[in-house]
């Protein structure tokens, strides 16, 4: 059993284009590990992988530990930009949300959503928003915790089978 990280001990940063391979394999490991893939999703696994693109088009931040290996990853994205799927004006959305199987439980996924609270600010953005699979549980038990709530007038269906439930958070000092 992993214990909680010390916040001192992880840093979150930019990701550096020599890490997208690593990114990539990051994030598909994640999902994988947690059965959000299915024999439908071979287009999504690709653009989960595809961490060169996210770091092209968006804002890529990886949480690192002492001796720099990769703990998990977040994208973000302006709205209008190529990642963007439900930010409006005045909105900063987060994105492909992974922590590696071998660093659950330690609070990297919370110093990342952190982490996109500290952007949005620097943004003077004042709203962060996500969308997620209905079946992501750990991750919406989460998001509620550090004070999301649902906004179902944007839940989507990027295609059959596939249902997307919205949050948002309005940051107190922003």
């Amino acid at each position: 059993m992993s214990s909680r990280v010390d916040a001192s001990s992880i840093t979150v940063r930019s990701a550096r284009a020599d890490e997208v391979d690593q990114i990539g394999t990051l994030t598909l490991d994640a999902y994988t590990a947690d059965g959000y893939l299915g024999p439908d999703s071979s287009g999504y696994a690709a653009s989960l992988a595809d961490a060169a693109s996210r770091l092209r088009s968006a804002d890529l931040l990886v949480a690192v530990d002492a001796d720099d290996t990769l703990l998990g990853t977040v994208t973000l994205a302006l709205p209008g930009s190529d990642y963007a799927e439900i930010s409006r004006e005045g909105e900063l959305e987060f994105r492909m949300l992974a922590v590696a199987p071998t660093a659950r439980n330690r609070g990297i996924g919370e110093a990342l959503i952190r982490a996109v609270f500290d952007r949005a600010r620097e943004l003077g953005l004042p709203r962060v928003v996500l969308c997620s699979s209905q079946n992501m549980a750990p991750a919406h038990r989460l998001y509620e915790r550090l004070g999301f709530t649902r906004l179902p007038d944007r839940d989507w269906s990027p295609g059959p089978k596939v249902h997307l439930i919205a949050f948002e958070l309005d940051l107190p000092d922003a």
